[in-house]
Formats: structure tokens, C-alpha cells, sequence
């Protein structure tokens, strides 16, 4: 199977370095081009017909939200997945009715994009293996189109690949040191591997009860710290 050719649209040079580092150990994608203006991802887009756009929101002469209506009112075949650092309610808004796959905030994180760029590719595989749909199907692609009862909180399943003793056992470092811990200290104190403790200290994150904090060291090595809300 051909790879999936992507175009990165960031105008930080050093954060477009880091996807482009992150995309090359992801199997199945093969970068065909970066861009650091509007109108260069434009014309990228336009010229090299890529299957997929990350694209960041804020650039110097406009918006990544503009772009994005710009490529639907032209119909372009290309996907969207949207890197920012824009959390308010109306960006994301705007960028569901566009269309986008995903919505990924910044700072990133190679787990995050490695798990939203498999997703696609099977999202792509299992439409391009369609030859008629059943609502099952539907159900499935359109996750957000299906609703169901409230769960109760002692009903609360953990995600895939996390269990409540190591998350116990998070909990309880945070509970006694108030500083930032990094993923390869977290996994010293719990005895366990680096990637291991970012997994669970990233569900953490998406549940509120962490913050992350990021410092951009040398290119491609952004340390990201995890402390306890306030």
C-alpha cells in the first residue's frame, strides 16, 4: 500500500521540525512537504494533492481556519488535522464545521500524533474497503453521531492500557511532591519505563486533574513536566 503523503502548514520553524522528526518514525506517511506561510500551504495543497494537512491555526497573515474553508468551498480531497495552541470553545467549533479529522493542542506529543495519524490510516483503509455502508458502519466513522446513557461513576471503565493501580500509584507521588516531574522521573518513582508513565500521566492530563508544561531544549527534544492542578 502506497504511503500517506502529508504537507505540514507551521510557521514556527522549529515546532515544524519537531512534526517532520515525530511523522518520520510513524510507518505509513511520507512527508511531501512543509510550510511556513498561508499561501505556501496553498499552493502545496493545491499542487502536490496530498491525502493529509497538518496544519496549525495562527500565521502572520491569516488563519488555518481560513485555509480550511478555502479547501472545502474548492472540494479538495485532502484531510485535515488541526495543531494548535488555540483552546477556545469557537476555534474548535469552527473547525469541526470544516470538517477537520482531528483536533490536536499544542504542545505536541509523538504519542498524541502517532495515535491520530494510525486512526486515520484506518479510517481511510476501512472507507476505501466500502462498497455500500449499513448504519453500523456510519455508527462507527461518525463516532460523535451515536449518544448513550450517562455512566454512572462506579461504571467509569479506564481506557485501554491503563489500570487504577499504577494510576493509584501517580496519584499518590503527586499527593506528596507538589513539583513538576518529567515522564522518565514519574517511571523512577513507580518502577516503571518512561513511555509507560507518559501514558498514564497524559490520561491524567486528559482528565484535568494534571497540567503539563513544556521547555523547547534542542531541536526536537521538547521536555514536557507534569505537576497536580491547583
Amino acid at each position: 500500500m502506497n504511503p500517506i503523503r502529508v504537507v505540514i502548514a507551521e510557521d514556527d520553524q522549529q515546532i515544524a521540525e519537531i512534526q517532520r522528526r515525530f511523522l518520520e518514525r510513524i510507518e505509513g506517511f511520507e512527508l511531501v512537504g512543509v510550510a511556513h506561510g498561508l499561501e505556501e500551504a496553498q499552493d502545496l495543497t493545491d499542487v502536490l494533492k496530498p491525502e493529509l494537512l497538518l496544519l496549525d491555526i495562527q500565521f502572520p497573515t491569516g488563519t488555518g481556519l481560513e485555509l480550511l474553508r478555502t479547501l472545502r468551498a474548492q472540494n479538495s480531497e485532502t484531510d485535515v488535522i488541526l495543531i494548535t495552541a488555540a483552546k477556545e470553545v469557537e476555534t474548535l467549533q469552527a473547525a469541526l464545521r470544516g470538517g477537520v479529522f482531528d483536533y490536536i493542542l499544542k504542545p505536541l506529543v509523538f504519542e498524541r500524533l502517532q495515535e491520530t495519524l494510525q486512526s486515520y490510516s484506518k479510517h481511510r483503509e476501512k472507507l476505501q474497503a466500502m462498497g455500500q455502508i449499513v448504519q453500523s458502519d456510519v455508527d462507527t466513522m461518525l463516532p460523535r453521531g451515536v449518544t448513550s446513557a450517562p455512566t454512572a461513576p462506579s461504571e467509569i471503565r479506564l481506557p485501554k492500557g491503563i489500570d487504577a493501580l499504577t494510576l493509584e500509584k501517580i496519584r499518590q507521588v503527586f499527593s506528596a511532591d507538589r513539583e513538576p516531574l518529567s515522564a522518565e522521573e514519574m517511571g523512577e518513582k513507580i518502577g516503571a519505563s518512561r513511555t509507560t508513565a507518559r501514558r498514564y500521566l497524559e490520561y491524567l492530563v486528559s482528565t484535568q486533574e494534571l497540567v503539563a508544561e513544556v521547555s523547547y531544549g534542542s531541536v526536537g527534544r521538547p521536555e514536557r513536566r507534569y505537576r497536580a492542578q491547583a
